[in-house]
């Protein structure tokens, strides 16, 4: 084993959302920074915007994960500089501030959150701010305070998009313009902006740097600080502690075949919810037998990732819109008129390209593969409308992440499932009044277990020992200097995307951190 000869004062493992901000936030500190990812600088190549490459998984690990009963599958994870958000649709979206207190669903219970709603408004704020999100105060019917407008105006609805806009409002609901952290100057398409506004944004790496993204916003102004270090391509496999437990006193790593171990006094876990679970376990030893900092059997239990389905709306309407994931519904967020439960959050997709169809788009479209030509699917492909629902997944501390040997289980069954149903047709009521003549057509296909984008819930943050991995710093319990940053800290997930809150938590934790290093 390679011993490196330099002390750091932290070392922080993944540059996601989570582990990138962080770095970001503390690299002006002058303390002496590791960070340590896994994967490598995700490359500029035109394979970033062809669907085919994108959509068949070349940007995606090829490791293999369980689920509980023992089927392997292929994790939509992403093992690069950034993250998970080097392809991510770059919508962010602070949570209501309801969604911080106890929620009744219709299959149980939502739990509150010991930190509230104005606890991360200012946190909101800066990363907005940082993450150059675009959009427009007042739209949203369930939006929370907020202190600041944004700071850029919305991107824009193309014609058909407005005019689909207008006819859902025509309908008494209030889509409103999906806050995106996309650098796009409206005028012209140019200028100092790097957004081309293409087709190939939602769920691609963007080759201009005109989606903002925790490599791009964080981790290149971090490295121009001397005092911070990133190893590349450096897969932590173990946390090794003190002779009395109490402390993380050195890091392992992998690096191109060899092992490394670094010394540090502050760890900080971001691998994702799954992974940093999955190391919390796989660093189990004498003073930690059922792993680190679970004293209270909660890592790795209660994890949580959306219901999710992709609806698309096809009609004989020619869709000509470029940049078409613009539109965004909460009008069902806390329920319907006959329905008294929370039912999610709509947004649209990016655009459906006809070298999708095979891989991304519902079943039903996907046969149309095996008997159209080219031309037909582009014909089909230019008509069509793609939206995304979520809904609330709640925790349950039988789905969890476990070790088995050197495999990786992914224990899950979905709940507050009703919700969800209602959420979809609902929804294609809506588009069926949008289509007036009736003559659309709604496929949709839901998220499978593979589909992981939003993990979360599996180290979750709290006062007390007992039922909690973190305390609010989200330091561990059971080791003084030992944090976890990304969304391992959910208690609950609401139901808009969580990269916003983890990008929030991690510049909230960063100000404990600057005080503690001091």
């Amino acid at each position: 084993m390679i011993i490196d000869d330099q002390h750091y004062d932290v070392i922080i493992v993944g540059t996601g959302a989570g582990g990138g901000t962080l770095a970001y936030k503390l690299a002006p500190s002058g303390k002496r920074i590791l960070v340590l990812e896994r994967g490598d600088f995700l490359p500029r190549e035109e394979e970033n915007w062809q669907p085919r490459e994108v959509f068949k998984g070349r940007y995606q690990t090829q490791e293999q994960w369980y689920d509980r009963h023992g089927e392997p599958f292929r994790p939509q994870t992403h093992y690069w500089v950034g993250g998970n958000t080097k392809v991510y649709g770059g919508a962010l979206l602070r949570m209501r501030e309801q969604d911080f207190h106890k929620v009744e669903h219709l299959d149980g219970v939502s739990p509150e959150w010991e930190l509230k709603y104005g606890d991360f408004e200012p946190f909101y704020t800066q990363a907005e701010i940082l993450y150059k999100v675009r959009g427009r105060k007042g739209e949203d019917p369930t939006e929370p305070p907020r202190s600041t407008t944004y700071i850029s105006q919305p991107i824009s609805h193309e014609p058909r998009m407005q005019e689909i806009c207008d006819a859902i409002a025509e309908q008494g609901l209030h889509p409103f313009h999906l806050p995106l952290g996309i650098k796009l100057n409206q005028k012209d398409g140019s200028g100092n902006a790097d957004c081309v506004r293409c087709k190939t944004c939602d769920g691609y790496p963007c080759k201009v740097d005109g989606k903002s993204d925790a490599e791009v916003d964080s981790i290149r102004p971090a490295m121009e600080h001397p005092n911070l270090t990133l190893r590349t391509n450096a897969k932590v496999v173990c946390l090794h502690t003190s002779t009395s437990g109490k402390e993380v006193k050195a890091v392992e790593a992998e690096i191109n075949g060899e092992s490394f171990l670094f010394f540090g006094d502050v760890v900080v876990l971001s691998c994702g919810a799954v992974n940093s679970a999955a190391l919390l376990l796989r660093s189990a030893n004498e003073q930690h037998p059922d792993g680190l900092a679970n004293s209270s059997g909660l890592v790795g239990r209660n994890f949580m990732k959306h219901l999710m389905t992709a609806v698309v709306q096809l009609t004989p309407k020619v869709n000509p819109d470029i940049f078409q994931k613009t539109i965004c519904v909460n009008d069902f967020y806390w329920g319907d008129d006959d329905f008294n439960y929370p039912m999610g959050h709509i947004q649209n997709t990016g655009n459906l390209l006809h070298d999708m169809i095979a891989t991304e788009a519902p079943p039903i479209m996907a046969l149309l593969t095996k008997f159209m030509p080219g031309f037909g699917l582009q014909q089909i492909a230019t008509r069509t409308v793609g939206w995304w629902l979520q809904t609330e997944d709640l925790p349950d501390p039988d789905n969890r992440v476990r070790l088995q040997g050197d495999k990786l289980y992914l224990d899950y069954t979905a709940n507050n499932l009703e919700s969800h149903d209602r959420l979809l047709h609902r929804w294609i009521e809506v588009l069926k009044n949008v289509d007036h003549d009736n003559r659309g057509f709604y496929p949709y296909s839901e998220a499978g277990i593979q589909v992981v984008a939003h993990q979360s819930g599996t180290c979750r943050f709290g006062s007390q020992p007992d039922t909690s991995v973190l305390d609010l710093n989200c330091r561990t319990h059971d080791l003084d200097n030992l944090y976890v940053v990304d969304s391992s800290f959910f208690p609950s997930l609401a139901a808009v995307s969580p990269a916003l809150t983890v990008i929030a938590n991690a510049l909230r934790v960063g100000e404990h951190l600057l005080e503690r290093l001091q």
